[in-house]
């Protein structure tokens, strides 16, 4: 007993001399628990009961914060997969959610969880392997973006780089940008031809040059130095800036959501290195595809596979042929590609360009956008298909077949009470028709019957709403810049009364309608500027034989969009060579006996022949017709 009491005395010193550390609060469950065993020991039997029930209760206040937390996670998760496109898996959790949010950013995130900042001027991506089976695309140039008179024509069609010498050329890319007055020339890759499309600036005397570079499939941008060089000549032009073509089926065309910009990146800081104003197209058009040669740019690759197995996804006409120019508007609200409706890509793509050249919109880079709305980037329908047989003056086919425009249809037609006129019309003739060899659109045709005024405004009313919804959110992606969309010129046939290629191709605009006032209605809600394709120059027996008047039409719809306060700008639908063409652009550019003043912002200058800038006499008319835009030569126009 005594040593007994000895080792508790010691032990009672050890503890003095060395004090046990502090044991740490009880906290949540385990407090709760601490607690009822305190009380048990201090009540005895009856309270070791409540203790236990008090456990109980805990435990199920627990579940139900747990329940709360995930339905909280999940509606949080089906938000940023439904109307934040993230393609999160289906058990996703935070570490799936902070993976995607730091991508959107612009960071890169490895699978072990590794994150950095990734540098889009610098770094060029890896490009994602072909399908198998399909060899890797040559470089192509994505943009109308040669700057050179020679060297584009080859540079497209040939895999070598050898025949890529001038990457940029003035038949294609010579566009001024200036949203009040500018002379710009568009780059075409359609025809190989074009010059530069228009950029905004202030007034209807600067002139702009667009250059794209040459970017291939993989988005790389293929010579800096050859870019630079055309730069360089347009700066001595004059131009004021240059237009350069986005390729939906470049930027995102091997994998839904993967969007490649390096290319792009590298031409726009080369752009700005000249201190040269931009204006950028969302072209969600395939480039290319409506001659006869070979397809530079497609759509999207997923896009086509998705098209394999549902071609109504494309424009079709009367005999079932697919059109793979563009999507069909049919699909504006479908969501059949890959959960995505067509409204929904373009939308996501034009906000991932935001995003990724935010600091080129914040430093007046970038002074316009233009909204591809349809083939070859303008508000139509693709009823003059080259590739089906199309040849000017031919009346062409309307384009709604596809089954989600019939469905479009249908409904309409049962909305208005007569499910039996849900059909296109069975007299309209075939792509090459004149207008007298059909049912439909001959004097006193079908056109103008109660089924076919319901028709017409049905196909219409489609290209309106397409373009307001598309318009919608584009304003909402490129919020405070200036908005261009392209409306075509479609003179020929304009003298007859139903003006059936303007009807095919989506405007309701025979002899006694006026089919632009509703699509400019619109285009005013949204503050855009018009760019006008004005029509060339025609021989009267060609104007005869066709029954065309593109002075007509170009009076109508400049005088119509000017009655609503758009602004307006142009572009050049054929060749330009000698003077004579030049002056007559200028006539439209600058009206003489306008009583109001009016005039085109600016003006987007096309060219066909790579050997126009070798004549000399021809350099020397586009600067003279340069200075006579900005208003520093007036004797050219006088003369």
């Amino acid at each position: 007993m005594n040593v007994k009491q000895d080792l508790d005395q010691a032990h009672s010193d050890q503890s003095s001399d060395h004090p046990l550390p502090p044991q740490r609060r009880p906290r949540g469950f385990a407090a709760a628990a601490a607690a009822a065993s305190v009380a048990a020991g201090c009540a005895g039997g009856p309270s070791a009961g409540k203790g236990r029930k008090e456990r109980e209760k805990e435990k199920e206040r627990t579940k139900l914060r747990e329940r709360h937390r995930r339905a909280i996670t999940s509606r949080m998760l089906a938000g940023l997969r439904q109307y934040g496109n993230f393609p999160l898996p289906a058990r996703a959790d935070m570490n799936d959610v902070l993976a995607a949010l730091a991508r959107e950013a612009g960071w890169a995130v490895d699978p072990d969880g590794t994150t950095y900042r990734t540098s889009p001027v610098a770094l060029v991506p890896t490009p994602p392997p072909p399908p198998p089976g399909q060899l890797a695309p040559f470089p192509v140039r994505s943009a109308e973006s040669p700057l050179s008179a020679t060297s584009l024509k080859n540079c497209h069609a040939k895999a070598s780089l050898d025949h890529q010498a001038s990457v940029l050329r003035i038949e294609e890319s010579l566009s001024p940008a200036s949203i009040d007055s500018v002379v710009v020339a568009e780059s075409g890759i359609i025809k190989n031809e074009k010059y530069v499309n228009p950029n905004p600036i202030n007034s209807l005397e600067c002139v702009e040059a667009d250059q794209t570079g040459i970017v291939n499939s993989y988005c790389q941008l293929i010579d800096p130095e050859a870019i630079r060089q055309e730069l360089r000549h347009l700066k001595s032009l004059n131009i004021d800036g240059v237009v350069v073509d986005c390729w939906w089926g470049i930027v995102e065309g091997w994998s839904p959501h993967k969007y490649q910009w390096s290319g792009y990146r590298d031409l726009f800081n080369i752009v700005n290195e000249f201190k040269l104003k931009l204006q950028v197209v969302m072209a969600f058009h395939e480039c290319g595809g409506n001659g006869t040669g070979d397809m530079p740019i497609s759509l999207p690759k997923w896009v086509l596979e998705i098209g394999k197995d549902n071609q109504d996804i494309f424009f079709t006409d009367r005999e079932g042929r697919r059109n793979t120019e563009c999507l069909s508007w049919g699909i504006d609200k479908e969501r059949v590609l890959r959960g995505r409706t067509g409204i929904e890509v373009y939308f996501d793509f034009m906000r991932s360009f935001r995003m990724e050249f935010d600091d080129l919109f914040g430093d007046g880079l970038i002074a316009a956008v233009e909204i591809g709305l349809g083939a070859s980037g303008e508000l139509k329908y693709p009823s003059f298909p080259e590739r089906m047989g199309w040849r000017y003056p031919g009346i062409g086919e309307f384009q709604c077949y596809d089954k989600y425009l019939q469905q479009n249809l249908r409904r309409a037609a049962k909305l208005r009470g007569h499910t039996f006129w849900a059909k296109g019309p069975d007299n309209a003739g075939q792509y090459n028709s004149r207008p007298h060899e059909t049912g439909f659109f001959c004097d006193r045709g079908d056109y103008d019957s109660y089924y076919g005024r319901f028709f017409l405004r049905w196909y219409a009313q489609t290209l309106i709403d397409h373009a307001d919804q598309v318009l919608s959110l584009a304003n909402l992606a490129f919020e405070g810049t200036q908005l261009v969309i392209k409306i075509p010129s479609i003179y020929w046939w304009y003298k007859t009364t139903s003006h059936a290629a303007e009807l095919t191709a989506g405007f309701y605009n025979p002899t006694n309608q006026d089919g632009y006032s509703p699509i400019f209605d619109m285009l005013k809600k949204h503050s855009v500027t018009l760019k006008f394709v004005c029509p060339g120059t025609q021989s009267s027996a060609q104007e005869h034989e066709t029954f065309a008047d593109s002075e007509g039409l170009g009076w109508q719809v400049l005088n119509s969009a000017w009655d609503r306060d758009l602004t307006v700008c142009g572009q050049n639908s054929l060749p330009c060579y000698d003077r004579e063409m030049f002056v007559r652009i200028l006539d439209t550019a600058k009206p003489k006996n306008n009583p109001d003043h009016r005039h085109l912002a600016f003006f987007t200058f096309q060219h066909l022949s790579p050997i126009f800038m070798q004549r000399e006499m021809c350099l020397l008319e586009l600067d003279n017709f340069i200075k006579s835009m900005h208003g520093e030569l007036t004797a050219y126009v006088e003369a």
